[in-house]
C-alpha cells in the first residue's frame, strides 16, 4: 500500500471510530425513498435531534432496493445492535428517538430487521428478510450502509483498494487480463464482454481518450443503474478510473438523464472529493496516470442511451445513432477514440480487480458470470432492487424474493429487458437469468427491469402500450424505426378498436423484419419485440380481440398511455413532422 493510500486508509479508520462513538441514524434517500415521503422523516428527525440537543450523527443514504418498505431507518447507539424500521411515518419519531436514541431500547412494534443476530431482540436478522434471501453483493455491496457522500466512508468499506492495487501492482495490460479472466459481460443490455470491448480501446493511439458510464436508464421498470450512484458512486468512479487506467483513457464523462437530481448531486460531490484527495487529476495517488471525470446532464429522449446517440447528446447535438463504422474506439466523443459501460458493468471492477478474476468467476453460470441487478415491479409484492447470481431462475427472484402477485394469485406474464425487451408467459418463468438462454426464450435481461402483470392485464393492450412508447420515442433519424413503429402502433390501434384486417398479424410481422435488417440502431431493431413475444405467448387474447371482438381480460385501459388518442396521434405526427424536417 502506498503511503498516500495508506494516509487515506488511516484518515478513514479515524472518521469511522468517531462515527461509531455516538449514535447514528441511517434514513434512505434515493427515488424511491423520497416518492415515499422520506425527506419528511429526514426533517423531523433532525428537529427531535436538536430540540433534544443530541449528538447525534445523521446520514442520508442510498436505499438497500427494499422499495416496499420506506421510508426505510435504521438507527444504531454506540456498542448497541443497528435496527431497520420499515414505512416509517412523520409521527413515529418523536418516540424512536425518546426510546431508542435516550432510553436505547429499540422501538420493537416497529422494528423490521437487526443488522446481525442479537438475542435480546427477537426480529430477523436483515439477511434473512425473504427479499434479502439469496442475494449476493457485489455492485451494491455498500447501498444502503455508507453515506454516499463521504468518500472516507467507503474508504473505511474498503473503497479505493482495488485502485491502490491496480496503480501500483499491476501493469494496465494486466488489469485488462483480470476483467477477462472474469468473464464480465456488460450489463447494459448487449452482454458483450466487456475485456473484449476495452481491448479495441488500448489498440487506439493517441494521448486523449474517454470512458463513458451511461446512466441514461430511460427504460420504464428499471432504476439500478440510479440505485448505484444513488447508494455508492465512489465505486462508478473506481471502476471507471480503472477502466481508464487498463485502456490508456486519459478523460471520464458520467452521463446522466437529466431531472433525477439525487443521482447527479451525489456524483457531482464524489468527483469533487475524488479530486480534493488526489484519486482524480493529476498523478493519482502519486502514480504516472492521470484521469479527469467529469458529469453530462443529458438525455432527451430514450435513444440517448445508444452509444454514439450518447456521444451526440454529450456533444450538444439531437441524440440520434451515428453510422459506423467508424466505431467508438476509433472516432467517439469529440472525435477522440472512446469506450461505452454501464454504470452496473464499471461498479463490478473494483470488486473484481480487488479479489481477482478468477473469484467473480464462481457466481454464476458458465457463458453468463457474475450477478444480475434486477428492478421487481409491477403487481408484486414486495417491488425493489435485487441483487442475486446469474443461474437463478426468474421464478425464484419474483416469486421468493419478490414476494409473487398479492394474495397469491399466479404471475401471468412478465416484460422484461425494458420496452425493447420480451414479454414472458407465466409458466415460461423457470428459465435462468442468463443472457443467452433468456435470449433464446425471446426475451432479453437488458438493463434489469422485470415489469409483472397478473391475470387482469391483456397482452394486447400491454404490446400496444409498449410499441406506443417505442414509437414516441424513436429519433426519425431513419425510416425503417420511424415509419416501422408508426406502422405498428396504427395496426394495433385498429385492432384495439375491433378494426382488425385480415392479415394484420403477418403484416406485423413482415414490419418486425424490415425494422431489424433496415434499422440504424437498436431502438428499431429490437422494436418488434414485445408484439413478437406477445404474439408467441398469448395467441388466444389476440384471437380473442381479432376474430370474437372481446376483451379477454376484465381490465382493459384502452387510453393508458395518453387518454385522447386523436391528441395522441396528432401530437406522434407533429413530433415525426418535426424530426424529419
Amino acid at each position: 500500500m502506498t503511503k498516500a493510500f495508506q494516509k487515506l486508509v488511516e484518515k478513514s479508520k479515524a472518521h469511522l471510530e468517531q462515527i461509531q462513538s455516538k449514535p447514528r441514524v441511517r434514513i434512505s434517500i434515493d427515488l424511491s425513498g423520497l416518492a415515499a415521503g422520506a425527506l419528511d422523516i429526514l426533517n423531523t428527525f433532525k428537529d427531535e435531534v436538536s430540540a433534544n440537543k443530541l449528538d447525534v450523527t445523521i446520514s442520508e443514504v442510498g436505499g438497500l432496493g427494499l422499495n416496499y418498505a420506506e421510508p426505510l431507518v435504521d438507527i444504531q447507539n454506540p456498542g448497541g445492535p443497528r435496527v431497520f424500521y420499515n414505512n416509517v411515518t412523520p409521527d413515529q419519531v418523536p418516540s424512536l428517538v425518546r426510546e431508542h436514541l435516550i432510553e436505547g431500547n429499540p422501538v420493537l412494534s416497529g422494528a423490521m430487521a437487526v443488522e446481525t443476530r442479537d438475542p435480546s431482540l427477537d426480529i430477523p436478522t436483515l439477511t434473512e428478510l425473504p427479499m434479502m434471501k439469496g442475494q449476493v453483493r457485489i455492485a451494491l455491496r455498500n447501498a444502503g450502509h455508507i453515506d454516499p457522500s463521504d468518500i472516507l466512508d467507503y474508504i473505511a468499506a474498503g473503497g479505493y483498494n482495488g485502485l491502490n492495487k491496480g496503480l501500483f501492482e499491476m501493469e494496465p495490460s494486466a488489469v485488462q487480463e483480470e476483467v477477462a479472466k472474469s468473464g464480465l459481460r456488460g450489463r447494459g443490455g448487449a452482454a458483450f464482454p466487456t475485456a473484449t470491448k476495452w481491448r479495441f480501446l488500448m489498440g487506439s493511439p493517441g494521448p486523449i481518450k474517454y470512458i463513458l458510464g451511461n446512466c441514461e436508464e430511460g427504460d420504464p421498470g428499471a432504476f439500478n443503474d440510479k440505485g448505484i450512484l444513488e447508494g455508492d458512486p465512489h465505486t462508478l468512479l473506481e471502476g471507471m478510473i480503472l477502466a481508464g487506467y487498463a485502456t490508456g483513457a486519459s478523460n471520464g464523462i458520467v452521463f446522466i438523464r437529466h431531472g433525477h437530481d439525487t443521482p447527479i448531486e451525489r456524483t457531482r460531490k464524489a468527483i469533487a472529493q475524488a479530486y480534493a484527495n488526489n484519486l482524480l487529476g493529476e498523478n493519482i495517488l502519486g502514480s504516472d496516470f492521470s484521469f479527469d471525470v467529469e458529469v453530462s446532464l443529458v438525455g432527451e429522449s430514450y435513444v440517448s442511451g445508444e452509444e454514439t446517440a450518447l456521444m451526440e447528446s454529450i456533444e450538444g447535438k439531437r441524440a440520434m445513432p451515428r453510422y459506423r463504422p467508424p466505431f467508438p474506439a476509433a472516432y467517439g466523443v469529440w472525435g477522440k477514440p472512446s469506450n461505452i459501460n454501464n454504470i452496473k458493468t464499471l461498479a463490478y471492477v473494483p470488486e473484481i480487480v480487488s479479489r481477482g478474476g478468477e473469484w467473480f468467476t464462481t457466481i454464476g453460470t458458465e457463458k453468463s458470470k457474475g450477478t444480475a441487478i434486477l428492478c421487481l415491479s409491477g403487481t408484486i409484492e414486495r417491488p425493489g432492487m435485487i441483487e442475486v447470481p446469474m443461474g437463478m431462475t426468474i421464478r425464484e427472484a419474483v416469486e421468493k424474493l419478490g414476494g409473487g402477485v398479492p394474495g397469491g394469485k399466479p404471475v401471468k406474464l412478465l416484460q422484461t429487458g425494458g420496452p425493447l425487451g420480451g414479454v414472458l408467459r407465466g409458466d415460461k418463468i423457470d428459465i435462468p437469468l442468463d443472457f443467452d438462454a433468456m435470449a433464446a426464450a425471446g426475451a432479453i435481461l437488458g438493463s434489469g427491469g422485470i415489469i409483472v402483470g397478473d391475470d387482469t392485464v391483456c397482452a394486447v393492450d400491454l404490446a400496444r402500450l409498449l410499441v406506443a412508447f417505442c414509437q414516441y420515442e424513436s429519433c426519425g433519424k431513419c425510416f425503417p424505426c420511424r415509419l416501422g413503429t408508426t406502422h405498428l402502433l396504427q395496426i394495433l390501434d385498429r385492432i384495439c378498436d375491433f378494426k382488425a384486417q385480415p392479415g394484420d398479424l403477418d403484416l406485423m410481422r413482415q414490419l418486425g423484419n424490415d425494422m431489424q435488417v433496415g434499422s440504424l440502431c437498436g431502438h428499431g431493431q429490437l422494436g418488434f419485440n414485445p408484439i413478437k413475444s406477445s404474439i408467441e405467448y398469448f395467441p388466444d387474447e389476440f384471437a380473442a380481440v381479432i376474430e370474437e371482438k372481446r376483451w379477454p381480460t376484465k381490465n382493459y385501459f384502452p387510453d393508458f398511455f395518453m387518454p385522447d388518442r386523436a391528441k395522441r396521434n396528432q401530437q406522434t405526427e407533429t413530433f415525426s413532422s418535426l424530426r424529419r424536417a
